[in-house]
């Protein structure tokens, strides 16, 4: 019991991360240390995939802040490691929870490591609005890829694993990891932002691919 607690509390200082002049986190000190640490208490979990009802619907909003949660967060960086990963939304595991945690570079390389609770994006304005048409894949339709705008910079706001609020902002193919999980926990895949044209051949690759990680069958 006093071993568990403690952990919890090495957990908890974990998620107090420093933030910069302007009110975002620096989610980029000690990024591998504690990507480390999270996956060293976590067990890997099987990746829910498309056609899940969890994966279709907006999650509950995080309201408790506790050992559980951190078990969970724990969970979805092991999961994200075990999948080979740079973003996991609870729902991919089956948990219905606005939370995802993300362990992603952007294009300068600089690695980027966070979990935010209740993720909101900012709505940009129209000069900061400059889309990037790349290819974007997701853990839950695995093997398939497909041309998916967005923006290029994207800001969050949400709470961390103790329910404090942050502020966390990327640019490049870490915006692109911000946007995508933060459509997981409202329901949407990047699928359903494509043409129907294109999701059907994105779900034929998935068809007749094979994932290389866990998981979980659709009833």
């Amino acid at each position: 019991m006093a071993q568990q607690d403690t952990e919890h509390e090495q957990a908890q200082d974990e998620g107090v991360l420093p933030v910069d002049d302007e009110g975002f986190v620096i989610d980029t000190e000690d990024a591998g240390e504690r990507e480390e640490a999270r996956c060293a208490r976590g067990t890997a979990r099987p990746i829910t995939v498309v056609g899940n009802p969890v994966l279709h619907k907006e999650c509950r909003d995080v309201t408790v802040f506790d050992e559980e949660l951190d078990r969970l967060i724990d969970d979805m960086f092991a999961s994200q490691r075990a999948a080979e990963g740079v973003g996991l939304a609870a729902n991919q595991i089956g948990v219905d929870l606005k939370v995802f945690v993300y362990d992603c570079g952007d294009d300068e390389g600089v690695r980027h490591v966070g979990a935010v609770c209740n993720p909101v994006l900012r709505e940009l304005p129209a000069d900061q609005r400059r889309l990037d048409d790349s290819n974007e894949g997701c853990l839950s339709v695995p093997t398939a890829y497909a041309e998916t705008p967005r923006t290029d910079y994207a800001e969050v706001t949400g709470q961390d694993a103790r329910g404090n609020p942050v502020r966390i902002r990327g640019n490049g193919y870490f915006a692109r990891c911000l946007q995508h999980e933060t459509d997981h926990l409202y329901g949407y895949l990047y699928i359903d932002r494509l043409s129907k044209r294109d999701r059907k051949d994105a779900l034929r690759q998935m068809a007749e691919g094979t994932a290389r990680y866990a998981t979980v069958p659709n009833a």
